[in-house]
């Protein structure tokens, strides 16, 4: 049998690739390739697309969307300082969820088994022995390590964005909210890889640049171009998950994050994501979030990942235009912000579900950037 495990990165598609799986995975099974469920709600699931003898093209809860994220945290949640967190629920112990994979291994007899969750990619720097109590719930198989990667500069950007979507209080790129990520598998790739290379000696293991998956097609055409498996013909076609909050309200939902009350500030992110549609926004990539200083930190301080990705590839350089880190983007983001703002304080005024909090908070943060 053999095993593709797809670590990572987060931001990079993984989303939309677990979501494509999961919604074919009856199609998928036919074909001998398993997505394996790791809870009650997935083997549902999947006893409900056996019954029907067909996929269903559905919105999907995250316990089935993403049952390996699911896995991947409960591993985490053993430790000190790890616990579950609240999305995924009902989730069983790990030698629940390790007989519930054999039982699926040995009943099903998949020729390959396909395990997704961008979860994993944090296995090496919190604890690298979490990799050997993954591996031991397949026992001996043909594995195969995917990992997808992208530009530091970019790749924190949208990092660090997702994460004031989830509510985090962060400070500014162009402040000191960057050198939180140098040391982390966010920056530090090697930390992030290295783990995985050391205790799967024999796997094989596919390090796609996030530029190459993209001009592939996007996450699920360069995840299924990587692997000759046997994919079904007539499945479910990928679909958009995981959108981003623009960069143009980033910041506002940081102030929001700091300022606001807890559920204030997540009434404030929710209204920004429902509301992105109608405001004319400048494009994400033409709005500078980390200065010049900044971006020469980041430039420098990469360099020796990006010999170690280049060793590990097998290439003249894994990121080939990476001294475009050093160029800043042609608008600040405070001018991208008051754009924003000009367009979100009306709708704020007018939408009933807004606490009236949050429009004087607007209000307010409008007069801090004008000055006045």
């Amino acid at each position: 049998m053999k095993v593709i495990l797809y670590i990572g990165h987060h931001k990079v598609g993984s989303t939309a690739l677990q979501q494509f799986l999961a919604q074919n995975s009856f199609r998928l099974l036919e074909n001998g390739i398993l997505y394996p469920a790791t809870e009650s709600e997935g083997l549902s699931y999947m006893i409900a697309k056996a019954t029907a003898g067909r996929d269903f093209d559905a919105p999907l809860s995250i316990n089935i969307r993403e049952p390996h994220n699911a896995l991947a945290f409960r591993l985490m949640a053993q430790l000190d300082n790890h616990r579950m967190p609240p999305f995924h629920k009902a989730i069983p112990g790990p030698q629940q969820i390790k007989a519930i994979l054999k039982n699926q291994f040995a009943i099903l007899s998949p020729h390959t088994v396909l395990i997704c969750s961008e979860v994993l990619a944090n296995f090496g720097a919190v604890d690298p022995k979490l990799i050997d109590q993954l591996l031991e719930m397949f026992g001996d198989v043909d594995l195969e390590i995917y990992c997808a990667l992208r530009r530091p500069d970019d790749y924190i950007a949208s990092w660090h964005g997702q994460r004031l979507k989830f509510g985090h209080k962060l400070n500014r790129l162009s402040e000191n909210g960057l050198d939180g990520y140098f040391n982390s598998i966010h920056f530090n790739y090697q930390k992030l890889l290295e783990p995985w290379i050391e205790r799967c000696p024999k796997a094989r293991i596919h390090l796609r640049n996030y530029t190459g998956i993209l001009q592939a097609g996007g996450s699920t055409a360069d995840f299924m171009a990587t692997f000759d498996i046997g994919w079904p013909d007539n499945m479910i076609p990928a679909g958009r998950a995981n959108p981003s909050l623009p960069v143009p309200l980033r910041d506002i939902a940081r102030r929001g994050n700091h300022e606001l009350s807890a559920d204030q500030a997540q009434d404030l992110r929710h209204f920004l994501m429902s509301h992105r549609g109608q405001l004319d926004l400048p494009p994400d990539q033409d709005i500078e979030l980390f200065g010049v200083e900044n971006r020469q930190r980041m430039y420098d301080r990469f360099q020796p990942q990006e010999a170690f990705l280049r060793d590990v590839a097998g290439t003249k350089a894994f990121f080939p235009h990476l001294d475009e880190m050093l160029i800043p983007r042609p608008m600040p983001e405070a001018v991208a912000v008051m754009d924003a703002l000009k367009q979100v304080i009306p709708l704020s005024h007018t939408a009933s579900e807004l606490p009236p909090a949050i429009p004087a908070f607007l209000d307010g943060l409008t007069a801090q950037y004008t000055g006045h």
